[in-house]
């Protein structure tokens, strides 16, 4: 019988780790494959994306889980200064205009950052 409990994703990291508004980094399983994500996080809610810029399949953080940010609060690519809304990983200023981050669902359960 299948579980009914919605934490059951493979967890990221606890909430707390995040500073509102911030960025983190985290270790994920995503189609069978170690993934870098990056995650955001707004209020009790955090959005996630794989750790690749669009535009030349770079990680997207100047070191390892630091993150730039521009002064609106887009996601900035250290590598060439592309810039991603939070809201929906879409580039808005930038090589790759238009495109976007990929999404990786996560959720907040129990405090912690899940996959899923």
């Amino acid at each position: 019988m299948p579980s009914l409990n919605s934490c059951d994703g493979a967890r990221l990291l606890a909430l707390d780790a995040i500073a509102d508004g911030g960025f983190a980094e985290a270790e994920g399983v995503v189609d069978g494959e170690a993934e870098s994500l990056v995650l955001h996080r707004d209020g009790g809610e955090v959005r996630a994306w794989l750790n690749i810029c669009p535009h030349a399949g770079r990680r997207l953080d100047w070191a390892p889980g630091q993150f730039l940010a521009s002064k609106d609060g887009h996601l900035v690519c250290a590598a060439h200064g592309a810039s991603f809304r939070t809201a929906d990983g879409v580039c808005v200023a930038g090589p790759c205009k238009g495109e976007a981050l990929r999404a990786v669902p996560v959720q907040v359960c129990e405090g912690q950052v899940v996959l899923g």
